[in-house]
């Protein structure tokens, strides 16, 4: 009784002992960040990061797009099985301090040998040749948390669960910017289609009035093939940019989740309209912001964890164990209250002396890990801020490109009403229009594109940022 009684205050003086284990100290690493992003004027505390993708998006087509998407989306849905599979790891490892308690039920029947000295005493004692053995038990084993290891096993799950709902949160900030992404481009498109069968429009005219030339005998055959081939180049444009639309559409349909098939479309390119006066705030604002970084730190706090397990498993463990039950070498007696009950109640330190040298290595193993982490989280933030420095300086550059585009297009427009009069005058010939309606016709599908692109860099802004998971 006495044992018992020493065996028990072990036990309470290591529940004790728990409660004065914290787990490893987690210094953040110094990130050297900058006071504001390259190409800002001021350190401005706002960020267009901080808007949702509803008012940052104010195209009710594009928002439906979206929508479906973060519905939809596969990637999006395997995400949250993710989440959902840590989130069940999550709640068992909440119960890892408790005991271990299981219930076993056996019967035993044992024919020794009469020969044997065993056989011979059954006979003797028993008056028969076989024994009997009847048991119904509790078995309970528990291990103390002295050092921590099971609450740095309880972080690790959960610094697991935290990193899959950020890894979810980051691939929809990836979704949405694709989706935008493609629409904008499916606008473009549609606009160079627009502008393709505009010039078609003036090479079946430029044609028309080249052979009417020809057949007066003002300009040779030379011409009429010129302008046929001006003409048949134009409407191999079009049948590009018709495919490439298709495609688009095939595409955009896959990343909502749904079928290829059109995409509906009432505005074209020019009627969009995104923040212009975009704030990229602080830096180490984005740093939080951020999914894919916030996770690249998780990972760290767990490789954290991890050394403070791999620390724990080098001390003394304290274990107890206990069952009790139900024992009887009859059956028709197994049951007898309280003659049939048994119990014993165990407790152990067991401290690891020699192991070949593996619980040093895995120690040491998990703090390189660590120092990987911490430069896999020095290296997530650089490219974090390098993102944004790069979508920061191609909005402004495609803002004066936009700029000087349509200048462009405005001039070679001029050129070819020029070039026309000039022909019907027979003051300019046939390659002056072809080279006046080509050179127009490049300048403004440039100019579509600069557009795609700006509005691309502005969304790629926002993405970088961190926006688009709110």
């Amino acid at each position: 009784m006495k044992r018992i009684k020493n065996i028990f205050l072990t036990f309470i003086l290591a529940l004790g002992s728990v409660s004065c284990v914290s787990k490893l100290a987690y210094a953040e690493p110094d990130l050297e960040l900058p006071e504001k992003f390259s190409y800002t004027a001021t350190a401005d505390t706002a960020s267009v990061a901080n808007l949702e993708w509803k008012k940052f998006f104010s195209d009710p087509i594009l928002q439906s797009l979206i929508e479906k998407g973060i519905k939809n989306n596969y990637d999006l849905q395997i995400a949250l099985k993710q989440v959902a599979s840590s989130q069940e790891k999550l709640k068992q490892a909440k119960y890892l301090q408790y005991p271990d308690v299981g219930f076993a039920v056996s019967g035993q029947i044992s024919k020794p040998s009469k020969n044997s000295m065993n056989g011979q005493s059954l006979n003797l004692f028993l008056g028969k040749s076989y024994v009997e053995d009847y048991n119904a038990a509790f078995n309970l084993s528990w291990e103390a948390d002295i050092w921590g290891k099971i609450k740095n096993q309880q972080e690790v799950s959960k610094m697991q669960y935290l990193q899959t709902y950020e890894a979810t949160k980051a691939i929809q900030t990836q979704v949405v910017a694709a989706i935008a992404q493609g629409y904008y481009n499916l606008l473009m498109l549609d606009k160079q289609l627009q502008i393709a069968k505009s010039n078609l429009e003036l090479s079946t005219n430029t044609l028309s009035l080249t052979e009417k030339l020809w057949q007066s005998g003002d300009t040779t055959s030379l011409g009429v093939q010129q302008a046929t081939s001006q003409k048949q180049s134009t409407e191999l444009l079009i049948t590009q940019l018709e495919q490439n639309i298709a495609i688009q559409e095939n595409a955009l349909s896959i990343l909502v989740g749904e079928n290829p098939n059109k995409v509906d479309r009432t505005i074209e390119m020019s009627d969009t309209s995104l923040p212009q006066d975009i704030s990229a705030g602080l830096p180490a604002a984005m740093v939080s912001r951020r999914p894919d970084v916030r996770q690249q730190e998780l990972v760290l706090l767990e490789s954290n964890s991890m050394v403070g397990i791999a620390q724990a498993n080098m001390y003394p463990a304290l274990k107890i164990t206990a069952n009790g039950g139900v024992n009887s070498f009859k059956i028709d007696n197994w049951f007898q209250i309280p003659a049939s009950l048994f119990g014993s109640v165990l407790g152990g330190l067991t401290q690891p002396i020699f192991q070949k040298r593996q619980l040093k290595t895995d120690l040491n193993v998990a703090k390189i890990q660590r120092e990987k982490n911490v430069l896999a989280f020095r290296q997530s933030v650089l490219n974090a801020v390098g993102e944004v420095s790069d979508a920061l300086v191609s909005n402004e550059s495609l803002k004066v490109q936009e700029q000087k585009a349509s200048e462009q297009v405005a001039t070679l427009k001029n050129g070819i009403k020029s070039a026309e009069m000039l022909y019907k005058g027979g003051m300019a010939n046939y390659l002056e229009v072809i080279t006046a309606q080509g050179n127009s016709l490049q300048a403004e599908l440039n100019l579509a594109s600069v557009k795609r692109q700006r509005l691309s860099s502005i969304v790629d802004l926002y993405r970088a940022l961190g926006g688009g998971w709110k």
